[in-house]
């Protein structure tokens, strides 16, 4: 665990490349100077994370060396985000493959294949985390040579999964500025911003665009029960971006939009089937058939790599379900009787009737979706 300043590198154990934090105002939509970084290289090659359980009450900074580590860190929410989860099931096989770097090709092939079983395991709804996997082991199949030369294309296929990951962050930005006009008040679910991303955000993307284009956005956060993502995460990162916001209580959303106090509703996706159905953080699927009573534009930002075109429709989308803990006990106390039942889904499942369109890295779009959507 390390606390306070620390460097991250472009390339694990190699030269220093950028500072993992800023100084409180410097938000810039060039990402290399975003006080907001929830990953990146430490210099001695581990996979260095802020930990976001901790926040907004500190700021703590972790480097995960084994796959035990990344596994760990995924499932307990220490980095989530469907786009961040991808980004760290990559980074966190370079830095656990690092010791087998000396050996012969199939006996690391086999090493990686156990590596990318144990953390294809830590969530089943966000696509983003097999589709690098997959990418990953590809990437390894393909490069020739024993270990050590893998290893060196699996170093490339991560920090290439970074880079398009911010690049896509900016494009979702850019195609959705438009729905963002000067004096906008939008209404946003859980956290998709810089925290859940390599980038800017999803969801958040482009109200950070029509912020740094000097229009006057403010942004309403659902707290997001049970474990707070809205108020603890997305409040943090918009404060920490100078952007005004206003933390509600979920069951406040209908009271606020009855009051026509809301232009626009965006939220991310963890998971887009064929048919444009998506998963997002539990809570959403009741916001959005709010927002078509209200009629109140609705939208789902998401990179390409949140489409599954293999799910035909929502149904086919596994939902996580998380432990009872986290309904029944609030800052250390028990608030619910030992008697009681829990039934804590981590998703929804919205249909795509009621989502306005898809801003995506390829623009605002409309469902179906097909390969290469």
């Amino acid at each position: 665990m390390r606390n306070g300043n620390a460097t991250s590198t472009s390339r694990p154990g190699f030269h220093t490349h950028s500072a993992l934090r800023a100084p409180h105002s410097a938000f810039y939509i060039s990402f290399s100077a975003m006080p907001v970084q929830p990953i990146a290289w430490s210099p001695n090659g581990a996979v260095r994370i802020l930990d976001q359980r901790a926040l907004p009450e500190a700021r703590i900074e972790r480097d995960l060396e084994t796959v035990d580590d990344v596994a760990d860190a995924i499932r307990t929410l220490q980095v989530r985000g469907a786009p961040l989860i991808g980004i760290a099931a990559a980074m966190g096989l370079v830095a656990a493959l690092r010791p087998s770097r000396g050996a012969r090709r199939e006996a690391f092939l086999a090493r990686l294949a156990e590596l990318v079983a144990v953390l294809g395991a830590t969530r089943p709804t966000a696509v983003n985390l097999r589709w690098a996997l997959e990418r990953m082991r590809r990437a390894a199949q393909d490069a020739p040579g024993d270990g050590g030369a893998i290893w060196d294309r699996l170093v490339a296929q991560a920090g290439a999964i970074l880079e398009e990951d911010r690049a896509m962050c900016r494009r979702i930005g850019e195609a959705g500025l438009p729905l963002i006009p000067d004096g906008a008040r939008v209404l946003t679910h859980c956290n998709a911003g810089a925290l859940a991303t390599g980038g800017i955000g999803t969801a958040l993307a482009p109200v950070y665009v029509a912020h740094a284009a000097g229009r006057r956005v403010h942004v309403y956060v659902d707290e997001t029960r049970p474990l707070l993502q809205g108020a603890r995460l997305t409040a943090w990162e918009l404060t920490e971006a100078g952007v005004p916001c206003t933390v509600l209580a979920d069951a406040a959303a209908g009271a606020l939009l009855r009051a026509k106090e809301v232009d626009v509703i965006v939220v991310g996706a963890d998971r887009i089937a064929a048919n444009g159905d998506f998963a997002n953080k539990i809570g959403t699927y009741a916001l959005a058939v709010l927002a078509l009573h209200h009629e109140v534009p609705f939208y789902c930002a998401a990179p390409s790599s949140t489409i599954d075109p293999a799910v035909a429709t929502g149904e086919g989308i596994p939902i996580e379900q998380r432990a009872p803990e986290e309904v029944t006990a609030f800052a250390g106390r028990r608030i619910a009787p030992p008697a009681a039942g829990v039934l804590n889904p981590a998703f929804d499942v919205t249909p795509a009737r009621y989502v306005r369109a898809f801003i995506t890295d390829r623009g605002v779009v409309q469902p179906p979706f097909g390969a290469g959507s």
